[in-house]
């Protein structure tokens, strides 16, 4: 057996309370760097709407006006064009289904909603939800069982069915009754997000600034007592942490109660990056949130589209 001589074993012990005050201070700084802002810039994007999260660090964003598709990696911080859609398709709030690499992607003004292979950006369907002239489809969220779509016309919601093998199958319609079904603004049912098991809907209303829990079966509504939003576009729900987008530059963190009829907002999220964010998607203890930039205009007329990735609470 080979012995260490004292004086090598002093100098070892010498060197290793400073390696490891250095590992130390090492470590704690990896989850600050993570927590601070990023921008991630769509390249070639006109105008910029929805996002989704994929698997792993991947991530999905919308050209709203040309209907395009980006695909980016978070971690890395980088995006690319993913589907080049032909004209006449838009692209707003959408949502992943990863176990069956699936994206679900609102078609606004089109009326339509369409679903595209995470894989290859094949088309595999395309839903004519509502009269072009009446609807705007504007939002999605996706449970295990399908992809409910919010209408900012119509006091309705859509829900596409997917089977237990990745099928999809024809849509329904959900009239919405109650207090959310009033439509007294330009946009009125927005942003979407399911609770666990899928059987309750949270939905944002921007023509009222409030949020609603909606009976998936039924349609109807209670509003959440509690928690006003003015501006709120996109949701992102997680647990009982809800977080609404809105389009004064800012995020409000709300916590609901058990039954999803009341909430109280925790925290408001602000960054210097934000410019008329529109949605947004939970990675890890982060938002990816997508710059609409409707201050410039409609169609918006800034210079770039980006996703900026801050802390979530």
């Amino acid at each position: 057996m080979r012995t260490t001589p004292p004086r090598l074993t002093v100098l070892r012990r010498a060197l290793a309370t400073p390696l490891l005050v250095m590992a130390l201070a090492t470590a704690a700084a990896v989850p600050a760097a993570a927590s601070r802002p990023q921008m991630i810039v769509l390249p070639g994007a006109v105008s910029a709407e929805g996002i989704a999260v994929g698997r792993g660090s991947t991530f999905f964003a919308g050209d709203l006006i040309r209907g395009d598709i980006f695909r980016g990696d978070l971690r890395r911080g980088q995006a690319e064009m993913f589907i080049d859609n032909p004209d006449g398709r838009m692209a707003v709030g959408m949502a992943a289904l990863p176990s069956h690499n699936l994206l679900f992607v609102a078609g606004g003004q089109t009326g339509q909603a369409y679903v595209y292979d995470t894989d290859t950006g094949a088309t595999l369907a395309t839903y004519q939800l509502g009269d072009p002239s009446a609807s705007i489809i504007n939002d999605v969220a996706v449970t295990s069982r399908g992809a409910w779509f919010t209408d900012s016309r119509q006091a309705k919601l859509y829900f596409v069915p997917v089977g237990p093998a990745g099928t999809l199958g024809r849509f329904q319609t959900l009239p919405v009754t109650g207090p959310a079904a009033v439509t007294p603004g330009q946009f009125n049912l927005n942003g979407i997000q399911a609770a666990p098991g899928g059987r309750t809907l949270v939905v944002a209303h921007s023509g009222t600034g409030s949020v609603y829990r909606v009976d998936a079966a039924t349609g109807a509504s209670v509003l959440i007592g509690g928690v006003s939003v003015p501006g709120v576009d996109g949701l992102v729900l997680s647990g009982r942490s809800l977080w609404a987008v809105q389009a004064s530059n800012q995020i409000s963190l709300i916590h609901l109660s058990t039954e999803l009829d009341s909430g109280v907002v925790q925290k408001v999220i602000t960054s210097d990056l934000l410019q008329s964010p529109a949605t947004a998607a939970l990675h890890g203890n982060r938002l990816a949130v997508i710059n609409g930039k409707f201050d410039t205009g409609f169609p918006p007329t800034a210079d770039q589209y980006e996703a900026v990735v801050i802390p979530a609470r």
